[in-house]
């Protein structure tokens, strides 16, 4: 059929370039997830799934939240999320993707400005394209280009509110975010920040609350929090002020239309973060295999990031896809990550620590990527 020659040219391209992607079972030992505390399959999670069903808990929400699809369950889980975030609402959401997509198509207004850091993730890119707002670029983990930027709008007539959209802990590059200084700029200059904390998420924090958690509950902090990483769950719960929140359930599109999130998730998530908060020694189980992984992996080119991203930069995209074969024929589930996933040039394999993983798998990986690397 002559109508799907355009679609059979992009997918040969993509394959030209050793960018074409394609689904596969998941097998070997885990340095590709982002189950950073395993708690995927915990038998905690599993049981408090258990227990919901055996009180009646449906499945299906059967539509959206403004709808019928609004459950008890919906409203205990936000209700616990803003006292465990310590924010003023918090709003759930089926995934992070359609959370930032709402947040950023939704808040920002005609005459404001997003500047968001060059690095932030395709959702908000996504949102951004969706809003009001006009949007700039920012290079990455910059907080004096992001003040540059605001000066030189206000001086060209700008006169809305800038915004300033970053991820608390970048999933590629697995470096922290200049939060403190971010949010200081945004005061100064009567703006929001919007903090994506999705792999900070139970990894980070005092409580597992996050690395911004000394900010929520301020009225121009958001963030975004999903469940589907430490947690173990599925979703996103985006803490705002509450009439920011109120704001959100009657103009975002994707919360609007979309079916309501399954209840039995939103109790999963109710007890991931109770377990979170109770055994912080996940927490602490993690940042000491993140150092052993930091050791041990030092030897084969991997800057330590501060966090359990550890990102093997190799420049080619093709030699990037060897190495990720070899070392999955090794039995180690370690990924290749191209453009345009990454900036051009910067192909990488992302090793993810997670506690899926032992202090032994660890020194086998570190031992089977010298080989590859070495032939």
């Amino acid at each position: 059929m002559t109508g799907l020659n355009f679609y059979r040219g992009d997918l040969a391209a993509l394959s030209s370039l050793g960018r074409r992607r394609n689904l596969r079972s998941r097998t070997g030992i885990d340095f590709a997830s982002n189950d950073y505390l395993g708690l995927a399959g915990d038998g905690a999670l599993l049981s408090a799934l258990s227990e919901a069903l055996d009180r009646g808990v449906a499945l299906g929400s059967g539509g959206s939240r403004l709808l019928r699809g609004n459950d008890p369950e919906h409203e205990s889980l936000e209700h616990e999320a803003a006292s465990f975030f310590g924010a003023g609402s918090t709003l759930f959401f089926s995934s992070g993707y359609s959370a930032n997509l709402a947040v950023f198509a939704t808040l920002p207004q005609r005459g404001d400005l997003v500047l968001y850091d060059e690095l932030v993730h395709a959702s908000a890119h996504d949102g951004m394209r969706l809003g009001r707002a006009a949007t700039e670029a920012v290079r990455h983990n910059d907080p004096e280009a992001f003040e540059a930027a605001i000066l030189d709008w206000r001086r060209a007539g700008g006169k809305g509110r800038p915004w300033l959209a970053v991820e608390s802990l970048y999933s590629m590059d697995g470096d922290i975010a200049p939060i403190g200084s971010l949010v200081e700029i945004a005061d100064r200059h009567d703006g929001f920040l919007v903090i994506d904390e999705a792999h900070a998420t139970g990894v980070f924090g005092a409580r597992g609350r996050g690395l911004a958690e000394a900010l929520d509950g301020r009225e121009n902090v958001i963030t975004l929090h999903t469940c589907g990483k430490a947690l173990g769950c599925e979703g996103a719960l985006v803490c705002l002020d509450p009439v920011l929140r109120d704001f959100l359930v009657n103009r975002a599109r994707s919360f609007i239309f979309s079916t309501a999130p399954s209840p039995l998730m939103a109790a999963a998530v109710r007890a991931a973060l109770r377990l979170v908060e109770a055994e912080p020694e996940h927490r602490e189980a993690l940042q000491a295999r993140v150092r052993h992984a930091e050791a041990r992996l030092a030897r084969v080119g991997v800057t330590a990031t501060g966090s359990q991203i550890l990102p093997l930069i190799i420049g080619d995209d093709a030699r990037t896809m060897t190495l990720a074969g070899a070392v999955q024929q090794a039995g180690f589930d370690v990924r290749g990550i191209r453009p345009p996933t990454v900036p051009p040039g910067t192909s990488r394999l992302r090793i993810s620590i997670t506690l899926n993983a032992s202090e032994q798998d660890i020194d086998r990986l570190a031992d089977t990527l010298a080989e590859a690397l070495a032939r």
